[in-house]
């Protein structure tokens, strides 16, 4: 579970910008939308299941998600480096200043694993880490982990407390972890139990989708599913599909085989396309999805998978991953979640993560969105609501609607829309900035005809 993600000097943000999930006390509506966890130290604690992100094209809202993004691929990744002259990939600082004296790029994450609260934080340049730290809380008390900071003088990394609790130094471990190497990665690779949850959590529990138009997201996972002999899940899929008011019946996979296509097209296919590839001996052979839609007299009529719209391909590919987000307790974060879907149909996917009854792992939601109509009342809390927004040196950031205080009964939709809540586009003059010189112009006429 997310509790509060920080991040500074990372593309599109340059101070520290921070993102906290814990519940409002003065929200009182829609508790299905909070969880009250039962871990030490946070008892009678509220955090939210979800969170949207609104701004306009550009504003940073995107780069959150790719921070988080890039410090869990760092995370999972970083074990593997073997020179340490290697550029560390993840740190892409704020450019829009360069005459700045350079600064490292940050990161600060709390969540919980394992029922324990953890602090992972870490700070690098380019090719060095400046900083990294653990902290965690299992008994309710802080107990530090492990800090390592970078000694420029003596030109290697000074690591503390001298006697941690809750985690025994490894000066074998602590000696090969290269400058550009972080130590919790290693110490993962070198068998050190106490920190895997930990590991575990930033490398598998969050989980990314981008749904933009640059996405490749088919649905080859959800088909997965439906074929993998699991008959409950691919009930559960099927009751999703019929109840998405798509005509949508019963669905199946069918084999298939391109003629020309050989093993290493499948073989790529297999991770990027919806078709799941299988069977790699002389005849390969792939799946695709033939779903069944209602048809005159109740009769189910398939339809091939190219036929389908590209909303119920969206769909389809969706309908997997949310059911395994779900059932594993993960913390989603998604780009753009209403890209090809219809408004209502991504608030039937929203209140999946809401419901109580579907919802029982604890899984998360953040997500970035354009769509106002996801600002009603009786979807999300007001404290679920976040802004990005730039200033005038094109630094973004992030901020709660909580900020501006609506009031009570007010219409966050009419007020977003007109630019209360800043995070929207201002184009006065019109895209190619013509439209005073129209105004002008018509004017004239009019005063001509007078």
């Amino acid at each position: 579970m997310l509790l509060q993600f920080s991040v500074s000097n990372f593309r599109a943000f340059r101070g520290l910008q921070t993102l906290n999930l814990a519940a409002s006390n003065y929200d009182k509506d829609l508790p299905e939308n909070t969880v009250t966890p039962d871990f030490p130290g946070l008892k009678g604690k509220r955090w939210l299941k979800g969170v949207a992100l609104y701004g306009a094209n550009a504003s940073g809202k995107s780069t959150l998600i790719e921070a988080m993004r890039a410090l869990s691929n760092w995370v999972r990744t970083s074990a593997k480096t073997t020179d340490p002259e290697d550029a560390i990939e993840c740190v892409d600082p704020f450019a829009l200043n360069p005459s700045a004296p350079p600064e490292p790029t940050a990161f600060a994450i709390v969540f919980v694993a394992g029922g324990t609260r953890f602090e992972y934080r870490v700070a690098a340049t380019r090719n060095l880490v400046v900083h990294e730290s653990l902290r965690a809380w299992p008994v309710g008390k802080e107990q530090v982990w492990f800090e390592r900071d970078w000694n420029a003088e003596k030109r290697e990394h000074m690591f503390s407390p001298e006697n941690p609790t809750g985690m025994a130094r490894n000066r074998t471990v602590e000696d090969r972890t290269l400058r550009n190497m972080l130590y919790l990665s290693k110490a993962v690779a070198e068998a050190r139990e106490e920190v895997e949850p930990a590991f575990q959590w930033l490398v598998r529990g969050l989980r990314f989708l981008d749904l933009s138009n640059r996405s490749s997201l088919e649905g080859g996972f959800t088909l997965s599913r439906i074929d993998s002999g699991d008959a409950g899940m691919k009930e559960k899929i099927l009751n999703a599909l019929r109840h998405a008011d798509l005509g949508i019946v019963d669905a199946r996979s069918i084999d298939s085989a391109p003629p020309g296509l050989g093993r290493d097209w499948l073989r790529a296919l297999s991770g990027t396309s919806m078709a799941v590839a299988k069977d790699w001996g002389l005849n390969p052979r792939f799946l695709v999805p033939e779903l069944f839609h209602k048809g005159p007299e109740n009769k189910p009529v398939a339809l091939p998978w190219e036929r389908e719209s590209s909303g119920t391909h969206r769909i389809f590919a969706l309908i997997g991953p949310f059911l395994d987000f779900l059932k594993n307790g993960n913390t989603v974060c998604i780009d753009e979640i209403e890209t090809s879907m219809h408004p209502l149909m991504v608030r039937e996917l929203l209140k999946l993560f809401f419901s109580k009854e579907e919802n029982r792992a604890g899984a998360q939601i953040i997500f970035t969105t354009h769509n106002p109509l996801l600002l009603d009342g009786t979807l999300m809390r007001r404290d679920q609501v976040w802004f990005t927004d730039k200033d005038e040196e094109g630094a973004a950031h992030l901020y709660p609607l909580s900020d501006y205080q609506p009031r009570q009964g007010e219409s966050l939709i009419r007020g977003y829309m007109a630019g209360r809540y800043g995070a929207v586009p201002f184009v006065p003059d019109g895209l190619l900035g013509t439209f005073p010189a129209i105004e002008e112009a018509v004017a004239g006429k009019e005063t001509a005809h007078d």
